[in-house]
């Protein structure tokens, strides 16, 4: 019986030709999600399984694929995988590590360089023909002796902050576990506790990872304590923010700004996520907005997939995947 792949997405044409070396592949190179119904249809005989951030991975899907020996995402954060389901089951899960990091965090800076400085309102007044020359205004505050605050300083919040030291921006970070003090001499910030950095930032950019402690980590009384007129910058996950509250503090101008990558309706580990982004985020001419793209760079997209396409195939091999979220104790190889 061959070892049948299915990848929910669609991929580089050089990972359906190295999966298919070896592989039956059953792909889906439509640019939309599967429905739910269609990918546990297609999980019945699935050996292994290539996901994406869309794609939930629950118990559920595991009972209808009992010959399931990995999950292999294309993504690193990895909450839309029940890993201790897969686990119990005898199930990889694997995940690409830091491909995703250095795409990210150029993003990220680049919102917010553009909320600052009101790049897409400066747009719109050219296309609307309103420039007639220049004339003061549409000012930014800058980023050059400003106090920026970064919320989660793993490797992405790391990549963000050597990006701003650029900008000689002052960089203050919050996070579980301080960096030692070499590494933060070398990027050039200093850990604060988290009601510290938002009384004394202008902007602040998160990068953290949702968690039970993280979800609506920025609500209320978080975004109370902001500076009037202070930017803020999503590139983690959706629910680490309240985003009716955003809104709210928006409406009432006590929020300078919001730009996001991620929103909380993406977030399939939060079942009590949104259907869709508050009107009060769609409407508002101080929000700016990006569709999930932090890695969408066509090279490293590229290399994304065929990492997690070679994980598929170490497990194939009877090896472990090069990066795991779990341990499992290996059948034997799959001739």
């Amino acid at each position: 019986m061959p070892f049948r792949v299915v990848i929910t997405h669609r991929v580089h044409p050089e990972v359906l030709d190295l999966l298919g070396r070896s592989c039956e592949v059953i792909a889906n190179q439509t640019p939309d999600s599967l429905t739910r119904s269609e990918l546990l249809t297609r999980c019945r005989d699935a050996d292994a399984l290539l996901v994406f951030m869309p794609d939930r991975v629950d118990e559920e899907l595991l009972r209808h694929s009992p010959r399931l020996s990995i999950v292999a995402g294309a993504l690193k954060g990895y909450d839309n995988i029940d890993v201790a389901a897969c686990t119990a089951r005898g199930v990889w899960v694997s995940y690409v590590e830091d491909l995703l990091t250095a795409p990210t965090a150029d993003l990220a800076v680049g919102l917010l360089i553009a909320l600052d400085r009101r790049v897409l309102a400066g747009d719109t007044c050219v296309r609307s023909g309103r420039h007639r020359g220049w004339r003061p205004e549409l000012y930014g505050g800058g980023l050059a002796g400003k106090q920026v605050g970064i919320i989660g300083m793993g490797a992405l919040g790391r990549a963000v902050a050597r990006r701003l030291l650029a900008f000689d921006a002052k960089l203050l970070y919050t996070d579980p576990d301080s960096l030692p003090v070499a590494a933060e001499q070398e990027l050039g910030v200093r850990s604060v506790p988290l009601e510290i950095l938002l009384e004394c930032c202008t902007a602040v950019v998160l990068t953290a990872p949702l968690t039970a402690q993280t979800r609506h980590l920025i609500g209320p009384d978080a975004l109370r304590r902001l500076p009037d007129g202070a930017l803020l910058v999503n590139v983690g996950r959706g629910s680490v923010v309240d985003e009716n509250a955003v809104a709210d503090a928006l409406a009432a101008g006590r929020l300078g700004g919001y730009a996001a990558d991620v929103f909380a309706f993406e977030d399939r580990s939060d079942r009590s996520r949104p259907r869709e982004i508050p009107a009060g985020l769609l409407t508002s001419d101080r929000t700016l907005f990006t569709p999930h793209l932090g890695s969408a760079v066509s090279d490293v997209r590229r290399q994304i997939e065929s990492a997690a396409a070679q994980c598929i195939l170490d497990v194939r091999a009877g090896k472990p995947p090069a990066v795991a979220a779990n341990a499992i104790v290996r059948k034997s190889p799959l001739a």
